[in-house]
């Protein structure tokens, strides 16, 4: 899958995919307004314009990434595995994403609400899931 940021700065190449994921995070939220629909693409992804790119360790564990020229968000990346997650929206070209997982759902406020049936994941089932194999602690 081919994506690009608003100015065009910066490209992203990623395996092919089919499933969102929204997380509902409060570091999620801070950082795009809401909450974060990214791709998990694995490993594989091939950036173009590094020269352009603006990192943000915002854990221990992870760190995110926007371009420095217009801001848009790049991605998600899971230090320990080097495991992307990368905005659903900068893959433009009519992808037909099944909408499949929603973690933190426990701390996701009350004023939005998804109708799509999706694996609900608590914050404890998130990092009890992943803590062990990408050494995560809280938020």
């Amino acid at each position: 899958m081919d994506g690009k940021c608003l100015c065009g700065a910066i490209t992203v190449r990623t395996p092919d995919k089919k499933n969102i994921d929204a997380c509902h995070c409060g570091m999620c939220r801070r950082w795009g307004g809401g909450p974060a629909l990214g791709v998990a693409c694995g490993s594989e992804v091939q950036i173009d314009g590094v020269d352009k790119l603006k990192v943000y360790k915002s854990s221990e564990w992870a760190e995110r990434a926007f371009c420095g020229e217009c801001g848009t968000h790049l991605f998600y990346r899971l230090l320990a595995t080097n495991k992307y997650f990368v905005p659903a929206g900068l893959f433009q070209n009519e992808i037909e994403f099944e909408f499949k997982e929603q973690i933190f759902i426990d701390v996701k406020p009350g004023y939005y609400e998804f109708a799509n049936q999706t694996l609900n994941m608590t914050e404890a089932e998130v990092f009890a899931k992943f803590a062990s194999s990408e050494n995560i602690e809280g938020t």
